[in-house]
């Protein structure tokens, strides 16, 4: 059985700090670090203004630098499975940065041009055991990581709304995925032992305790990741925006169950109508969850959950066989309050809420029937970004 163990942040860091002195010849005079998260509920509506509840998990980024007195930018990154990729770019106070191969690097540049001061030249050192590719938010890590990492070189501090807003906008502009907020924002302002709600209209937040003494979340990743041609979610988002055109409202957000059946009256595309029911419908069911959690009320949160997921393979259709398969097995299996998709979807992740004491029997269930090679991880809600200290 294949479980994701957190390193955690003490051998990230040494791990960061020992390739720095290897590559760069110096110690390190900055870092920082931020978490992957994983969303309980409430998928697909962030661009659509409603609200999420994600909570950040235990896997990290970690930055480690220190300016080179030179005009470029240069970048070290050591992948989870110890692979080494680097990148060198110009610094914002030699150049007007555009986004360029390597396409990983633009999660980075697109941080530093977006950094609202000019920043001089540096050497850096990034390490993460954030899993990539799983619907975990490994690119969001990255910019918030390197974002806080920029505060601590700089002494430049920005708050933290502020924060996730440049680090949307890095990923909106450089690497042209047009994310909603609910990413930077978690990956910015997780809680220990609480979820966040996020209302994305307004941005206000509210932490919602989660006591993991009875119930867990079991994340497991599909390991499948279906190569899409790369519209699927901006086609989703313009989905969405055309229902809000045709109802007049300013997002989906504002849409009534009301205005489901006039979608129809007015002649609307079937797809289009599928859409706008699954996101008026997911923010309703997050705003239930939200208040169901600290009251412990599992089974009614489990319910919501398992309506979720089918919203979003037959209204959205963006699961695909494998979620369908993982969330049909831990249906069927005793101590799952409920389960779903997470994630962008078409591979990624499938989350359950377990009773504690079922948890490993649950993961054998899992592990005999799922037709693919299942990795699993017990979610324990964690902080998020921080200025780390060097010794």
């Amino acid at each position: 059985m294949t479980e994701a163990v957190a390193k955690g942040e003490t051998t990230l860091l040494r791990l960061a700090c020992d390739k720095f002195v290897a590559a760069y010849g110096r110690n390190p005079v900055a870092a920082a670090g931020a978490p992957g998260r994983v969303n309980l509920i409430g998928e697909h509506v962030d661009y659509c203004e409603g609200y999420v509840l994600p909570v950040a998990l235990p896997f990290l980024t970690v930055v480690v630098g220190a300016y080179n007195n030179t005009d470029e930018c240069k970048i070290l990154s050591i992948l989870a499975n110890g692979q080494e990729a680097t990148a060198t770019f110009p610094a914002t106070t030699a150049s007007v940065l555009k986004p360029g191969a390597p396409a990983w690097a633009n999660y980075v540049k697109g941080v530093v041009a977006n950094f609202p001061e000019k920043v001089r030249g540096f050497d850096v050192v990034i390490v993460s055991d954030v899993p990539m590719g799983s619907g975990v938010s490994s690119s969001a890590s990255l910019e918030v990581a390197f974002f806080t990492f920029l505060e601590a070189l700089t002494g430049t501090r920005v708050e933290p709304v502020k924060k996730a807003e440049l680090c949307q906008k890095a990923e909106h502009e450089f690497p042209g995925m047009p994310c909603g907020i609910m990413d930077q924002f978690i990956v910015t302002m997780g809680k220990k032992d609480h979820a966040l709600l996020i209302d994305c209209r307004s941005l206000e937040s509210t932490h919602i305790p989660m006591d993991s003494n009875e119930a867990v979340i079991l994340v497991v990743n599909s390991n499948v990741k279906h190569q899409l041609t790369g519209s699927e979610y901006p086609q989703r988002r313009a989905q969405c925006q055309e229902a809000a055109m045709k109802l007049k409202l300013p997002s989906l957000r504002s849409a009534h169950v009301e205005d489901l059946k006039e979608l129809k009256w007015l002649n609307c595309d079937e797809l289009v109508c599928k859409r706008a029911t699954h996101v008026v419908e997911e923010i309703a069911r997050t705003v239930e969850v939200a208040e169901l959690l600290p009251q412990k009320a599992f089974t009614e949160v489990g319910q919501r959950f398992y309506q979720s997921h089918e919203s979003l393979s037959k209204l959205m259709e963006v699961s695909c066989p494998e979620l369908d398969q993982l969330v049909s097995i831990m249906k069927s299996s005793p101590g799952v309050y409920g389960a779903r998709m997470t994630g962008g979807g078409f591979g990624g992740c499938a989350i359950a809420l377990v009773k504690k004491e079922y948890v490993e029997d649950v993961k054998k269930k899992v592990q005999s029937q799922y037709n693919g090679k299942p990795v699993f991880f017990v979610c324990q809600p964690s902080d998020g970004a921080r200025i780390l200290k060097l010794n």
